[in-house]
């Protein structure tokens, strides 16, 4: 007699309870952050991607940052996308998501941010000047302009270990 089918079927159920059971404990690890907290959080590492539109289309770059009275600054460089847009933008600034994390590879815990908010040109030569003091690019490009993100939405998670069980 040919056991495959109900060997299938009972191979099926078990990963059917594995999956599900994974899908409770990851939903419990799962913590929304407040504000203050996921600025904070933000705040104590140096590298994001920040999320911006270049000819309709998404694009996204790895760049560090520092937080400055709850404002992302940015370096740039001239010829950056990102700066030729924000320099063109005027007043209102252009559009942007920035994003950080800490997120151990081996346990999958940690945190994620993302900010959304108008990036403007920092024009002021003293604020810049500021930036240019505080940041250190690490790509090897020479850093002459910096961006300012004012974020208008904060959203932030953290990972923490679920139940054993």
């Amino acid at each position: 007699m040919n056991d495959f089918p109900a060997r299938q079927t009972a191979e099926a159920a078990t990963d059917s309870v594995l999956v599900a059971r994974a899908d409770r404990a990851a939903s419990r690890r799962r913590t929304e952050l407040d504000r203050a907290e996921a600025l904070r959080l933000l705040g104590s590492v140096s590298l994001g991607r920040i999320v911006f539109t270049q000819d309709a289309l998404p694009a996204i770059r790895p760049v560090n940052h520092l937080l400055h009275h709850d404002e992302v600054i940015i370096r740039t460089h001239e010829g950056a996308a990102l700066a030729g847009l924000t320099g063109h933008a005027g007043d209102e600034g252009v559009v942007v998501a920035y994003e950080a994390d800490a997120i151990d590879p081996a346990t999958h815990c940690g945190w994620s941010v993302v900010v959304t908010g108008y990036c403007h040109l920092v024009t002021d030569p003293d604020d810049l000047a500021h930036y240019q003091a505080l940041l250190h690019p690490w790509a090897d490009h020479r850093m002459s302009y910096a961006l300012r993100i004012r974020p208008d939405l904060v959203t932030g998670l953290r990972l923490s270990p679920g139940p054993r069980g």
